[in-house]
């Protein structure tokens, strides 16, 4: 009786598992509202720049969603880069922008990471990636 039971109670949460699946899948079929960001890059190479040279860059993106996106946060990953981003709401269909500035007095290689955290629905956090080497 006892084996009974659990044979039973393991089919039945099997199948609820695999129903809920279903129910999941079917659900991202329709479209969904909200803002939906898209960078035209995720990832800058500076190359070789010199020292003291030129370490900005800017990374453009679209709010394709049918909502105002907004940018909550936007973190790097350690002090040498300073990000600064459009605080305001960005409007269905138009771009925003996130400026990067790379400490150039630091010698040698570098990879670093930029966090950016919105309300979009299709990537409410995104990392953005800076690379190149400073002689």
């Amino acid at each position: 009786m006892k084996k009974f039971f659990l044979l039973s109670l393991f089919v039945s949460m099997a199948f609820s598992f695999v129903n809920a699946q279903e129910i999941k899948s079917s659900s991202t079929d329709q479209p969904q509202d909200g803002p939906k960001i898209q960078f035209n890059e995720q990832e800058h190479n500076y190359g070789t720049i010199q020292k003291g040279g030129d370490g900005n860059c800017e990374f453009l993106f679209t709010n394709e969603g049918n909502e105002p996106l907004i940018l909550s946060n936007v973190k790097a990953s350690c002090g040498c880069t300073t990000p600064s981003w459009t605080k305001e709401p960005i409007m269905p269909g138009k771009t925003g922008s996130i400026k990067v500035r790379y400490n150039t007095n630091n010698v040698g290689n570098f990879t670093k990471t930029i966090t950016v955290t919105s309300n979009a629905i299709n990537s409410p956090r995104i990392t953005l990636k800076i690379k190149g080497k400073v002689e």
